[in-house]
């Protein structure tokens, strides 16, 4: 499958080995990657999802966690030195990253932020994540993942799995 995107096209100027798969996009807010990870038959361990944060209603950064998983606000916010964070609303994570929710992915976003990855990321062999458009998924090195971003990686996820 040849797809291009700003994700692809990042990828690709980075010289990122990649992998497209797609997969029937369900609109189910707080399950899309839950769906992803069916629709592309991957474990969900290691099929991340994309989300973005504001950290005291002044600094915004992507994180990615296993799908299956509920981020910790707490720990990211600590991260970045702040006391507080939430997600950020659709309509302003749209305008900054250029790609609609749903589709958001941490490579080729319109303006550049800090990513953090769950470390969790360091236990992958192959990490499938957004690619760029709503049911599109990018396989890729996890290393490779982290590097051609500048990311962080830590424990940013609750200790339970959602269910």
């Amino acid at each position: 499958m040849s797809v291009e995107t700003p994700t692809t096209s990042f990828l690709a100027a980075h010289g990122v080995p990649f992998t497209m798969h797609d997969y029937d996009y369900v609109s189910d807010p707080g399950k899309i990657g839950l769906h992803a990870a069916a629709g592309i038959g991957i474990e969900q361990e290691k099929v991340f999802k994309t989300l973005m944060v504001e950290i005291d209603k002044k600094q915004v950064v992507c994180t990615a966690i296993p799908v299956h998983l509920k981020m910790d606000l707490k720990k990211v916010a600590a991260l970045f030195g702040g006391r507080n964070a939430r997600m950020l609303g659709a309509e302003k994570a749209e305008a900054l990253t250029g790609f609609q929710v749903g589709g958001i992915s941490p490579f080729g976003a319109r303006t550049t932020v800090p990513v953090i990855f769950d470390n969790s990321i360091l236990e992958l062999d192959k990490l499938y994540i957004n690619g760029g458009g709503r049911g599109l998924v990018v396989e890729l090195a996890p290393r490779a993942a982290i590097d051609c971003v500048q990311a962080r990686t830590a424990c940013i996820t609750m200790d339970a799995p959602q269910n």
